[in-house]
């Protein structure tokens, strides 16, 4: 995968991976109410569902790309379509205040998090939108989505840690709709710039 491409990928994934969700919200709480050491199983659990994801859309997709390899290129084009739907439903998304006040009564497990993983819309649209958009054609393809996987490994743990270790800071600096709308609004236009890239 070429540098620029991986570049644009990285963009993608990072703004998929830190702006609030599911797992962002409960890797929050659960750094607010049981530190950073009681969550880690948290956080890798959830990283391992996302790579689990990423391997049923990868090589259930693939399988198709590989029989009709035109198939590519529609996918190129509606991964794009995505990005530019996801960049404008970033960039207006509602002021929500982030709840850090509710805890459950012990620290989410690993499997827990893992599984949570297969019932959140979010992560299944980001390997989709990942594997739609950044993977390569061919005998190119199992490498690209070696380059994802990696992708999103890297975004998750940076995303993860940021949420987890400073949940409490990052819901205080989210506390004004005013910083809610230029966090939303930067990564709205950082989601559209990749989608432009994908066709460079």
């Amino acid at each position: 995968m070429e540098l620029s491409l991986f570049l644009s990928l990285l963009g993608f994934l990072w703004v998929a991976a830190i702006t609030p969700g599911p797992n962002n919200m409960l890797l929050t709480t659960s750094g607010a109410n049981f530190g950073f050491m009681r969550s880690l199983w948290l956080m890798i659990g959830i990283m391992l569902g996302m790579q689990s994801i990423l391997l049923l859309v990868a090589f259930g997709v693939g399988s198709l790309i590989l029989v009709y390899p035109s198939l590519h290129l529609i996918l190129k084009i509606l991964g794009t379509v995505y990005l530019l739907w996801l960049a404008w439903k970033v960039a207006t998304a509602a002021y929500e205040k982030l709840e850090t006040d509710i805890a459950p009564p012990k620290p989410v497990r690993l499997y827990q998090g893992w599984l949570l993983q297969f019932l959140n819309p979010k992560a299944w649209l980001m390997a989709l939108g990942a594997v739609a958009s950044f993977s390569l054609e061919g005998e190119r393809y199992n490498a690209s989505i070696l380059a994802i996987a990696a992708g999103i490994f890297v975004v998750n743990i940076i995303a993860g840690v940021i949420w987890l270790g400073f949940g409490t800071v990052i819901g205080r600096l989210l506390h004004s709709k005013k910083a809610w709308v230029i966090f939303n609004v930067s990564m709205g236009l950082l989601t559209a710039a990749c989608a432009l890239l994908i066709w460079h």
